[in-house]
């Protein structure tokens, strides 16, 4: 056996399983609002800034125009966003919130503080999170090269 090939010795593995319980974490914080997590990511990103294209979206959200289309189109159906067409190419989607999508920020306010409470054991100090961002937007950047 190589050593390199131990699952103890793969980042990926860490990666994937911290990613796995920390949307396990939100599901039930999410349920309430009736959104899923990817559905949350989006209302993140319209909430700091309303009225985006669908590819402004997925390139903060590292993903693909016709991945979060069909997310887009779900949350319209459920009155959170609406799609509108581009003003200067009317092939392009602007997406905006609903009143219902922007009351539901206010709903919404407290799940990060709640998730951060949920982390059993020891507590990273801020610190240490903003080490582990500067760390994970590091190989973020890398790979999405």
């Amino acid at each position: 056996m190589y050593t390199q090939l131990k699952l103890e010795n793969q980042l990926c593995f860490r990666l994937y399983t911290a990613a796995r319980l920390v949307t396990q974490a939100y599901h039930p914080l999410l349920e309430p609002l009736g959104i899923t997590y990817p559905q949350y990511l989006v209302m993140l990103v319209l909430w700091e800034k309303d009225n985006q294209l669908v590819s402004e979206i997925a390139s903060q959200l590292r993903l693909e125009t016709n991945t979060i289309t069909p997310l887009l189109q779900r949350m319209e159906r459920e009155g959170l966003v609406v799609r509108t067409k581009g003003v200067v190419d009317n092939r392009q989607r602007l997406v905006s919130l609903t009143k219902k999508g922007r009351h539901m920020e206010e709903q919404a306010k407290d799940i990060p503080t709640c998730v951060a409470q949920a982390w059993e054991g020891d507590p990273m100090a801020p610190d240490e999170i903003a080490t582990l961002v500067q760390t994970l937007d590091k190989m973020i950047v890398g790979l999405g090269r």
